[in-house]
């Protein structure tokens, strides 16, 4: 779909907001901000970027406030909180204060490119999907910058989880989609993970309650700057989320 008739099945009502959650990204949040707009201003969609930072210590918040001059506080929402509490409550804060009735959840670390953003929206029109995922695993998806022993565990994971909860998507731990709002809304709602886990049990409940599920391919690079926020206490978290999530699913 060209970008002219991508914009004809955008209607004057459709907003999309971008949720970015922060934590320690001032080197990569410029970068971020500056494809988004780069790739959206000019293609007829109609979006914001919220950006809920978790009481960075590195400065992150006041890079936010200056990109919020540069772009303007319409494009650029600012809704920080004062400590770190989870990605999972992020995106519920997030949601309360975002205008738009389509929500992007994506990576701050430049790991989801924003390319990729108007190929979820042309998907989601194309059926009315009630979600849309990134997948790294079909199609053309792929991972970049990792070692064999991160895509081993990666390509692990994925395999254990689609054995066991047999989530009809293909990349159940990936973290860059496209929900209706109000599906966003009741999945929040009815997930119990806080955590990294989070994305995951969002796709089994959206299969629960017969929600629709897009996927378009894409290219996930590991992170530029910083550290990455995957550790250990992850990983256990991961495998007690699998192991709940397949015994009441």
């Amino acid at each position: 779909m060209t970008g002219s008739s991508l914009d004809s099945e955008i209607t004057r009502s459709d907003k999309y907001s971008i949720l970015l959650p922060t934590y320690n990204e001032r080197e990569n949040l410029p970068i971020i901000i500056w494809l988004i707009i780069n790739y959206l201003d000019g293609s007829g969609i109609d979006y914001e970027v919220v950006i809920i930072d978790d009481g960075s210590p590195d400065g992150t918040l006041d890079v936010a406030k200056q990109l919020q001059k540069i772009y303007g506080s319409y494009r650029i929402v600012l809704r920080p909180r004062e400590k770190k509490l989870g990605l999972g409550t992020a995106y519920i804060h997030g949601i309360k204060h975002a205008t738009g009735n389509y929500i992007i959840i994506m990576d701050a670390d430049l790991s989801h490119h924003p390319k990729f953003i108007p190929q979820f929206i042309e998907k989601q029109k194309s059926k009315d999907y009630d979600i849309v995922t990134g997948t790294r695993y079909v199609g053309g998806g792929g991972v970049y910058g990792w070692d064999f022993k991160r895509k081993l565990i990666s390509r692990g994971a994925n395999f254990i989880t689609q054995l066991l909860l047999r989530p009809g998507v293909s990349d159940l731990t990936g973290s860059f989609r496209l929900y209706k709002k109000d599906v966003l809304q009741k999945l929040v709602d009815s997930c119990v993970s806080k955590g990294y886990v989070f994305q995951m049990e969002m796709i089994i409940r959206g299969r629960q309650l017969n929600f629709t599920i897009g996927e378009v391919p894409i290219t996930f690079v590991d992170r530029v700057y910083g550290e990455s926020k995957l550790g250990g206490s992850e990983i256990v978290q991961f495998v007690k989320a699998l192991l709940y999530l397949f015994a009441t699913t």
